[in-house]
């Protein structure tokens, strides 16, 4: 079949990869000059099962109120005059419930482990390079009680068949010596052995590249106008070439996999996702000869933060912030940013000119599993709402993906979207 990916960033490249690889003639459209330029571009950089875990908890929902009232709280809501932020937001906590917040956890731990698999699986077939570390995530609690409570949701992960273990402070340490030089601000945490970090721009540059050699067509500097459907079916994309001329891309099927836009676009003709903006920053440290930053990828679970080192570089991000679809980078959440990497590591000398700010707006839904699957309109595919997990989710997701166009049913338990 002849398919056409809307979107360049690591779902819509991995979709590509993966259609191709099943012998699918593919091309991907994207308004930038080239692949991971907005979400993909500056993220976390880690690749964990262990943060299948959604955002949507029962933990969330009792430290909300004290985030909310902190000027730099993990999570931020700026009202905005559209229904669909107060629709999303309430379904949040509807979904903070703990029987759901269980129930999506097993749901994206499902698609996480598949995806994981997949990973690795590319990463040996091609030998793809993207600064990546294989020796785990540490997940540290800088508060005694929530390391004590965070017992029950490492229960949870080892009765799903997770290699997860709780840590001491002393045993924290052992793992990541640089955080010796915060004292006694660590009380514990986790240890996720099998999880891993990377660069996910150059992950997914080096990816388009790989896929644009075995013959998939990359049309860049283009943007995606509209969708055309008549009886039913999606007749074509209608987007705009870089000379500002209109034109109509045909193919059997499309995949929509534009983050927080895939909302926008689908919205015109009248499909609706529950995917918004939720809106995260991002330092990324230039590393000195003396600095002593972590080289395990680290999770900081007071914060809501991940420390990811990238080569000579050090990523810092997290935070989110609800206040449509705003690009512009908070100098505050930078400020928090910078303080909390000074706090945990001290001995890194963060000035002005080694830190790199950026923001980029993550696409999720209230319950944190992703849209994936067939749309009431044929031939119209979706790919999106991974919120903070599409890095993680990306190989996972292309797969099942490439499986469902196919007709054949995903080897993951996963709620798929189906007509």
């Amino acid at each position: 079949m002849r398919i056409v990916v809307l979107g360049a960033g690591v779902i819509g490249v991995t979709s590509a990869w993966f259609l191709a690889r099943a012998g699918h003639a593919v091309t991907v459209i994207d308004r930038q000059p080239a692949p991971a330029l907005e979400t993909s571009f500056a993220n976390g950089g880690q690749v964990g099962t262990s943060h299948a875990q959604p955002w949507a908890s029962p933990s969330t929902l009792r430290r909300l109120p004290g985030w909310l009232l902190r000027g730099d709280g993990a999570i931020r809501f700026q009202p905005q005059a559209d229904p669909r932020q107060w629709s999303w937001g309430l379904r949040f906590l509807l979904e903070c419930g703990a029987a759901r917040s269980h129930r999506n956890m097993q749901r994206n731990l499902a698609l996480a482990r598949h995806s994981q698999a997949l990973f690795r699986e590319l990463r040996e077939a091609t030998g793809i390079a993207y600064d990546h570390v294989g020796r785990g995530i540490l997940h540290i609690h800088t508060d005694r009680a929530a390391f004590e409570h965070a017992r029950a949701g490492c229960a949870a992960l080892v009765d799903a068949g997770m290699d997860v273990r709780m840590v001491d402070a002393d045993e924290c340490r052992a793992l990541e010596p640089t955080l010796a030089a915060a004292g006694d601000l660590v009380a514990g945490g986790m240890f996720a052995a099998a999880d891993e970090s990377g660069d996910a721009r150059a992950f997914t540059a080096a990816l388009a590249a790989l896929a644009a050699r075995t013959g998939v067509a990359f049309r860049y500097d283009t943007s995606i106008e509209r969708l055309a459907i008549e009886g039913g079916a999606l007749q074509s994309v209608v987007v705009r070439n870089p000379d500002g001329s209109d034109d109509r891309v045909r193919g059997d099927a499309c995949v929509v996999a534009l983050g927080s836009y895939s909302a926008l676009l689908l919205s015109a003709v009248g499909i609706s996702i529950p995917v918004y903006p939720v809106k995260g920053h991002s330092i990324t440290v230039a590393l000195e000869a003396g600095d002593a930053a972590p080289t395990l990828p680290l999770h900081d679970e007071g914060e809501l933060l991940v420390f990811s080192r990238l080569g000579n570089r050090l990523r810092v991000a997290g935070a989110a912030t609800l206040q449509g679809y705003d690009t512009a980078i908070d100098p505050s959440r930078i400020d928090a940013l910078t303080r909390r990497t000074a706090q945990l590591f001290p001995g890194i000398a963060l000035a002005d000119g080694k830190v790199t700010p950026w923001t980029g707006l993550r696409p999720a839904t209230p319950s944190n599993v992703p849209c994936i699957g067939a749309t009431r309109v044929r031939g119209l595919w979706l790919n999106t709402g991974h919120g903070t997990l599409g890095w993680t989710l990306s190989c996972g997701s292309a797969g099942a993906l490439a499986d469902l166009i196919d007709g054949r049913r995903p080897p993951v338990d996963f709620p798929f979207l189906a007509t």
